[in-house]
């Protein structure tokens, strides 16, 4: 899995690059049974909502085969390695809910400024990749992108901890304004199986979700080697603490599991 000079040229101009279905409906669907198992458990890594729908489930590449696999997957990692030019490492995974009727905000931010405020991260030479398990649609709170605000560099943020049920480091409302005037605002959607990448610095954010439709994103955040953590104060399942190069699996690793499954079930 190799990016274009275009594809790369794309993305260090506007920040942000979406490569649509790049995985299967079989990989996808199979995914997203298993993202909903993970959202019904009791464990400390699934965060809800006030309403107490599920927001986001942490780590689940640690304890579910499937998010393992996709954790490792060529599809992305190879991509990411190709930009740094170097390994990488995963700094954080997880699974974000965006329930139907339920799923709350999520404010305007840069991910950089959480990693390196609350994780000591060096510089932003991390990257989020989002896997779409549901079709994201304008109507259904998809993630909305504000091209080229990763050369505004790391800009000055406040910690929200009332706005949702889970702490931001977000950005004023004259900031985005000026950023917006500049550069406009994206709203990637398509199938699942569509694969989202975008720079550390990238002003984003999404809307509530009021649709009968879910909207369920995995994100994985990829960071150089180079560049780990130096003072994490967040849990290890939130901020990783295993700097160890990922070594990648076979591209068709989810496929098998995904019929290993299906025929044990038959």
């Amino acid at each position: 899995m190799q990016l274009t000079q275009e594809q790369i040229d794309h993305f260090n101009r506007e920040g942000w690059l979406f490569l649509p279905e790049l995985f299967s409906p079989e990989e996808t669907s199979f995914l997203a049974r298993e993202a909903e198992a993970i959202y019904a458990a009791n464990r400390a890594e699934v965060w809800r909502e006030k309403s107490g729908a599920p927001r986001t489930a942490f780590a689940a590449h640690l304890y579910n085969e499937a998010f393992g696999l996709l954790g490792a997957h060529p599809r992305m990692i190879d991509p990411i390695e190709q930009i740094f030019g170097e390994p990488v490492y995963m700094h954080q995974f997880k699974i974000n809910a965006k329930s139907a009727f339920t799923g709350d905000v999520w404010q305007w931010h840069q991910d950089y400024g959480t990693w390196k405020r609350d994780d000591g991260m060096p510089e932003p030479r991390a990257m989020n990749i989002a896997i779409f398990l549901d079709e994201v649609m304008p109507i259904n709170g998809p993630l909305m992108l504000v091209p080229r605000s990763q050369t505004a560099g790391d800009l000055q943020a406040s910690h929200d901890l009332a706005t949702t049920s889970y702490p931001l480091w977000t950005l004023d409302e004259e900031t985005v304004t000026r950023l917006v005037k500049q550069g406009g605002i994206v709203a990637p959607t398509g199938k699942p199986g569509g694969m989202l990448m975008f720079h550390g610095n990238l002003v984003h954010g999404s809307a509530g979700n009021i649709t009968p439709y879910p909207r369920k994103i995995v994100y994985l955040t990829l960071n150089a080697v180079s560049n780990y953590i130096r003072k994490p104060t967040r849990p290890d399942y939130i901020a990783h603490r295993d700097f160890a190069a990922i070594e990648t699996v076979d591209d068709d690793a989810l496929v098998r599991l995904a019929r290993a499954h299906r025929e044990a079930a038959e």
